[in-house]
């Protein structure tokens, strides 16, 4: 039996006060495609909840999990190993259900942690400044480029065509309210990122350039001469990075002169978690740009009797001030994520997170070493750290895909189903290696894509 507190006549007088007909105009934003024309066909309109654990059980059943088939999946979320420690220290009870530390009086573990989560994320981005966290490395995209307009005045982004399409579309989304212009492009199959073709887009009413390093086709980018083309006109340059681990072995953003730099953290210490919480991450370079950043940022002080404390510095969200004074009203703290992060990054340290890189990075050049020896296989990539893409030979990469899924291997992430209807894009692959891939795995893949492939062929 279903609770069903309202009457019509409640739903009638909450439809006209919002200005709506029917309950079907308030979902008119919904692509028809997603929406459903009925009830969920499969499932009975009714039964015991039982009937329904054992229902889902066995649906639940039929998923291949991560950790039960060689696993070469990425495009933005990655299957690194997390500690044990790091599970046992966010449990505890003063950290699960911590939220927003409103009274630092009796907040000062949080605050701590966030103070040195901070730090972590703005050496590792090497910038002078991070803020306690976003939502994810989505909306902290859209939170550059909207800080960007804020900064230099203008209302035009420039999207790198090998931006993540999943940021590019939030980036479009969340413009459509605020009046800013974006500039995206489809990336181009080629070795080398097209750097000239991303300045050559850049103009005066420019105020931002947004690029993903590394790409998303896995290709690794010099950010300086982008840099210097969008300085030379005006603009800021906003740097996205999906596997911060790559950051180990890289230059860091900051040091390209990149501007403003976000990403996403799930990679350290939060897993995949069947596609979130995660987290955003999101530092700046230029400590005079601090008050336009989203969110809110944790400080070190002293207090009345000298010793160490820690505050919230700027919280310059709806939260806090006046809702037209805030720099974002959808800048969610994700901060027991940040607190897995924050704790994996110490196990790790400096050293650690350089030695973790490295093994990723031979892995990876292992697996692409192995996969290009396959009859109709071509790497794509001239340079990567652990994500590059294949080139198939005469079937798209989506089939590929599922048949791999049908043989015990996830084999990849199809660019065709990142970019639907880009027919240039349809027979690439895009195969991530991590320190969790083993060499019997990369064998695995290579043994079951040639013979896809040969079946093709015949």
């Amino acid at each position: 039996m279903r609770y069903l507190p309202l009457t019509d006549t409640d739903r009638a007088d909450m439809l006209e006060r919002v200005g709506a007909n029917s309950i079907d105009d308030l979902f008119v934003d919904v692509p028809a495609l997603a929406q459903l024309d009925g009830p969920i066909r499969e499932l009975p309109m009714h039964a015991s909840e039982m009937a329904v654990e054992r229902h889902m059980k066995t649906r639940a059943g039929k998923n291949l999990a991560a950790g039960d088939a060689p696993f070469f999946l990425g495009a933005g979320a990655y299957r690194h190993h997390v500690p044990a420690s790091v599970d046992t220290v966010i449990q505890r009870g003063e950290f699960l259900t911590a939220y927003t530390p409103y009274q630092p009086e009796i907040a000062q573990g949080t605050l701590q942690m966030l103070f040195e989560f901070q730090t972590q994320v703005a050496r590792l981005y090497g910038c002078a400044v991070a803020n306690a966290s976003l939502y994810d490395g989505s909306t902290a995209c859209w939170e550059a480029v909207a800080m960007a307009s804020r900064v230099t005045k203008r209302k035009r982004a420039v999207l790198s065509g090998a931006l993540h399409p999943h940021y590019s579309e939030v980036v479009k989304t969340m413009a459509q309210f605020t009046g800013d212009a974006i500039a995206d492009a489809h990336p181009a199959i080629q070795p080398e990122p097209d750097t000239d073709g991303l300045i050559a887009r850049i103009d005066d009413d420019t105020a931002c350039v947004v690029v993903q390093y590394p790409d998303i086709l896995g290709r690794i980018s010099d950010l300086s001469v982008v840099a210097e083309a969008a300085h030379a006109k005006g603009a800021l340059l906003v740097v996205v990075n999906t596997e911060p681990v790559a950051l180990g072995a890289i230059k860091s953003p900051g040091e390209l002169g990149a501007d403003i730099v976000v990403g996403e953290g799930q990679a350290i210490g939060v897993g995949l978690q069947f596609g979130g919480p995660y987290l955003g991450l999101f530092a700046v370079r230029n400590p005079k740009h601090v008050r336009q950043m989203p969110g809110r940022l944790c400080g070190e002080t002293t207090d009345a009797e000298g010793k160490r404390g820690f505050v919230l510095t700027l919280s310059t969200r709806e939260q806090h001030i006046r809702r037209e004074k805030a720099t974002s009203n959808i800048c969610t703290n994700s901060g027991l994520c940040a607190l897995a992060f924050s704790v994996h990054m110490t196990l790790l340290g400096e050293k650690g997170l350089r030695e973790l890189a490295a093994e990723n990075h031979r892995l990876a050049c292992a697996a692409a070493d192995r996969l290009s020896q396959v009859p109709g296989v071509t790497v794509l990539n001239n340079a990567y750290f652990n994500e590059f893409t294949l080139m198939l030979d005469g079937r798209p990469a989506r089939d590929i895909v599922r048949d791999l899924a049908d043989r015990g291997v996830l084999g990849g992430v199809s660019l065709g189903r990142l970019y639907p209807g880009v027919e240039a894009l349809e027979q690439a692959l895009l195969v991530a290696v991590t320190e969790m891939t083993t060499h019997e795995d990369i064998e695995t893949l290579a043994a079951e894509l040639e013979a896809l492939l040969k079946e093709q062929a015949q």
